[in-house]
């Protein structure tokens, strides 16, 4: 599947990696990837932060990419997100000599705990584009990595650079997201890395959201992007206003704790983590249940 700019409008989803006694969880695995697209998410992002690619080896994310290949079977464009090595000369020797045969775009954070420079994440990313055979979306996640992209630097990224194709934005910052907007190349996407603001920024002219949500309820956040997307706002705003209670619980113990214990309680996989997260507190998951039965009701 050839990829552009294009393919990454609308849902995406960032794929839980389940577990069952500290192994991967395959049967799953392959549950959750059948669930999403069923529920009409446009792709997929495998091993990014939600699937706990830190906690893996690389022999498990060969495995887990490998599986989720077999599973899509081309349905949808699929996202690996596990080429984040704070050393740029080890990402760079991992891109020329990884075999990315099915997989159609890289989502790659900015270098996390060295704290980079502006100037430092412009070589750094500088060097993936010039390595990597596929296209790359640029990912700021500055609560994870301890430095923020500014806007400024993702904008000359897009300019100078074809392969760069879109940002995950989970800044948090609707300043700098609108600073995006307002400065980007046509062919750039920018969306939101928030599920709680995705509408927001998707009203401001984003092009929609790489969900956590998503894991549980596709189909009603894939309705919810669509219709921002089209301008019906009266029905972005119920289907988010339906399912908002429930953002306080995923991330009260970590992501992806909460969603893992959504996901259970919807019968996809065990709400398993790896160390150092731990599974959802008894409390939260009850609260969780309680705020689901709720979103369950709605006819969508």
């Amino acid at each position: 599947m050839q990829s552009n700019y294009k393919n990454f409008i609308g849902l995406g989803v960032a794929v839980i990696t389940p577990f069952n006694e500290y192994k991967v969880d395959f049967s799953s695995l392959k549950r959750m990837i059948d669930h999403v697209i069923d529920g009409g998410v446009n792709y997929l992002v495998i091993l990014g932060s939600t699937g706990e690619a830190a906690t893996l080896s690389a022999n498990e994310q060969k495995e887990i990419l490998d599986f989720a290949i077999d599973t899509n079977r081309g349905r949808v464009p699929l996202v690996a997100g596990c080429f984040n090595d704070t050393d740029t000369n080890s990402l760079t020797k991992r891109l020329r000599e990884y075999d990315f045969n099915g997989i159609d775009a890289l989502l790659i954070s900015s270098p996390s705990y060295v704290k980079p420079t502006q100037d430092g994440i412009f070589e750094h990313y500088k060097h993936v584009s010039l390595n990597s055979p596929l296209p790359v979306i640029l990912y700021n996640v500055p609560g994870r990595t301890a430095s923020n992209i500014q806007w400024q630097t993702t904008i000359k990224l897009a300019k100078e650079f074809k392969n760069i194709i879109g940002i995950k934005e989970a800044s948090g910052n609707i300043s700098q997201f609108t600073y995006l907007l307002k400065n980007k190349p046509k062919e750039f996407f920018v969306s939101s890395g928030d599920d709680e603001s995705c509408l927001a920024t998707t009203c401001l002219g984003g092009d929609g959201v790489i969900s956590v949500i998503a894991n549980a309820y596709p189909k009603l956040y894939s309705n919810m992007i669509k219709a921002a997307l089209t301008g019906n706002l009266k029905e972005a705003r119920k289907l988010n206003n339906a399912t908002y209670p429930l953002h306080q619980y995923l991330y009260a113990e970590g992501n992806p704790t909460g969603i893992k214990g959504a996901c259970n309680i919807l019968g996809l996989c065990r709400r398993e983590t790896r160390l150092p997260l731990m599974p959802i507190s008894d409390g939260n998951y009850s609260n969780m249940k309680s705020a689901m039965s709720k979103i369950d009701k709605i006819k969508l």
